[in-house]
């Protein structure tokens, strides 16, 4: 979702906006070209000149760095985009505000190829609107040279052995999902006695010494200024595989299981391009790339049964069913909904 995928500072986007339009004016003339919405870092190198010189279809690739900034990109009408790359909760909302054309699967024929797991989910039964691109989860990453225990609970996160080793994702619904997870509860709660008991839990893991950040995790974690944090599982599971000393993992309780989908929004005079470069990325060969590239895992199924083994068989990747069971999407809250949201996180964070 991707969610915000910690890729790129915000402030880039007009100014990747601006240098995609200018390189694209030193690009060879193509039939048809389509503006693509996505995050940074987001696609295998390469992968869209292939898809370019195949085709003879060309990519504008714009970057934003969260749901919330794809969403307004996606509405102000400042251009008209032909592909982008939501989270599930974004799709929803999306979808209910009648912003996304329906797809023609007969033109993506390589939807097939998509693992059942990832198609008809809650915020786009049937998959009318959306085809699964990228998911994963959030979890925890730990320094096992300085946390001797094995790491398998949310409760980790509070625990005052750890006092000023502590790293939370500074994005209100992944650290109060995180709250209410590790409770028990809901990751959607909206349940106001299980919302404040979360707010209590953030305040206490605070006054732990826990800070805030983004980007800035990795850097903490392979320096081992911080010994345990919660992170992205693609950031994870690439720490895990650098550095022999970290170790990443999904709660048992569970977590945030998110799926980061292709949308064609309403409006653009290239839907039949928008098809094909979709259908391109559905690919198996070009699912397998990324995956491999990004760290994320794939919701293409002929992709991951030619994985290593080591990655079918992590089960920080691909949990087992008894935790996989326990994760949750998020959901679109509405305003009222998210204002309590909202006033939680001022007061943890104030």
């Amino acid at each position: 979702m991707k969610k915000n995928k910690l890729r790129l500072i915000a402030v880039a986007l007009s100014t990747l906006f601006i240098a995609n339009t200018f390189v694209s004016c030193n690009k060879k003339k193509y039939d048809v070209t389509i503006n693509f919405l996505n995050w940074g870092e987001n696609i295998a190198e390469g992968l869209i000149d292939e898809f370019e010189e195949k085709y003879n279809i060309g990519v504008n690739e714009i970057f934003v760095d969260d749901n919330e900034a794809m969403y307004q990109e996606l509405i102000s009408g400042k251009t008209q985009y032909d592909v982008a790359v939501p989270g599930d909760y974004m799709v929803e909302r999306l979808i209910a505000e009648d912003r996304l054309e329906k797809l023609d699967k007969d033109k993506i024929p390589n939807w097939t190829q998509l693992s059942e797991d990832n198609l008809n989910r809650p915020f786009d039964p049937g998959n009318v609107y959306s085809l699964p691109y990228m998911n994963g989860t959030i979890g925890i990453v730990y320094n096992t040279d300085i946390i001797k225990e094995d790491i398998d609970s949310w409760k980790a996160m509070w625990n005052p052995e750890y006092k000023d080793e502590i790293f939370v994702l500074d994005s209100q619904r992944d650290a109060i999902g995180m709250a209410l997870k590790m409770l028990g509860y809901p990751l959607n709660s909206t349940d106001t006695a299980q919302l404040e008991e979360a707010k209590q839990a953030l305040i206490e893991q605070k006054e732990l010494g826990t800070i805030y950040g983004a980007d800035n995790v990795k850097d903490l974690m392979i320096s081992g200024e911080r010994a345990i944090a919660m992170i992205w599982s693609g950031e994870g599971l690439n720490l895990a595989d650098e550095y022999d000393y970290l170790e990443y993992v999904v709660p048992k309780e569970g977590a945030n299981f998110w799926i980061d989908s292709l949308v064609i929004p309403k409006g653009t005079e290239n839907k039949e391009a928008a098809e094909t470069f979709i259908n391109f990325l559905c690919d198996k060969d070009s699912a397998y790339r990324i995956a491999e590239e990004i760290g994320y895992t794939t919701p293409n199924k002929e992709a991951m049964e030619e994985q290593p083994a080591d990655v079918r068989n992590n089960p920080g990747a691909y949990m087992p069913e008894e935790i996989m069971d326990k994760c949750e999407g998020y959901k679109y809250l509405t305003q009222d909904q998210l204002k309590l949201y909202d006033d939680i996180w001022m007061q943890v964070k104030g």
